[in-house]
């Protein structure tokens, strides 16, 4: 059976954590190991996530969970340690306070991503879906504005992150040596995502749209919270992997588009 791990970083996340743990545990697939990498939370976190693990491991659904609390040097070195502690065929990393948006949503990317109609070593590097934007009570705001485009490559995301962290299913033997870049403090995740594709395509590896809403993603997180700071960093990033000046010129366009609009 195909085992998805999914990783959830928390620090100070009692009352986010919940929505994102139940909607875990109601997942009917049952090859699903989550990993709660904590920071060391001063608060009641960690008692959060062991209610948690106490209620899942009474379903007797065949899930797992599995508790790690410790300093940290921020959000992208716990996914690191998340990525380096995964068993599962893939791997997707789900904020506190985002979560599934509905119980059969694993069984849809297994279903969608054709996994079981195929050898393991033909599986897609990535599996990719829609988001919805959601609010603070976990309320539906509207669809995620940027969309996964039909065919996805490492070159799409010159014109912005189509696919969101939360939304990007990564095959844990393909993604398990591409570590996040602590360098980057916003914008890890971006890089991360083109650097496992760069990998897929050295692979001869597909990307694939499952079609389907596999995410509800909170609005308010560390990357809108410091905005500006945030398309810095991206914009470095970009240069890195696309070049200076067809980021520039990519970015004139964004001005332009948005000029027009208004």
């Amino acid at each position: 059976m195909i085992k998805l791990t999914i990783v959830t970083v928390t620090y100070k996340a009692a009352a986010t954590l919940p929505r994102t743990a139940d909607s875990v545990l109601a997942q009917t697939h049952r090859h699903v190991e989550h990993l709660i990498i904590d920071g060391a939370s001063p608060d009641t976190t960690v008692a959060v996530a062991e209610a948690y693990k106490a209620r899942s491991d009474a379903a007797g659904n065949g899930h797992t969970v599995d508790i790690v609390s410790a300093h940290d040097y921020g959000i992208y070195d716990a996914m690191n340690k998340g990525l380096k502690r995964a068993t599962g065929d893939y791997v997707l990393f789900l904020n506190a306070g985002d979560f599934f948006p509905a119980a059969d949503t694993v069984e849809t990317v297994i279903r969608n991503g054709r996994l079981e109609d195929m050898p393991s070593g033909e599986w897609p590097a990535v599996l990719y879906g829609d988001t919805n934007i959601v609010d603070d009570e976990g309320r539906f705001l509207r669809p995620r504005r940027l969309s996964p485009p039909e065919r996805l490559s490492w070159r799409s995301f010159i014109h912005g992150m189509l696919v969101c962290h939360q939304a990007f299913y990564a095959r844990t033997d393909v993604a398990r040596g591409i570590t996040y870049d602590l360098h980057y403090r916003y914008s890890a995740d971006v890089d991360w995502c083109i650097r496992v594709m760069k990998e897929a395509r050295r692979r001869n590896l597909g990307l694939c749209n499952l079609h389907a809403v596999v995410v509800n993603y909170t609005e308010e997180g560390q990357t809108t919270l410091y905005h500006k700071a945030s398309l810095k960093e991206r914009y470095r990033v970009m240069c890195r992997h696309y070049g200076t000046v067809p980021t520039f010129l990519m970015h004139c366009w964004f001005a332009l588009r948005s000029l027009i609009k208004a």
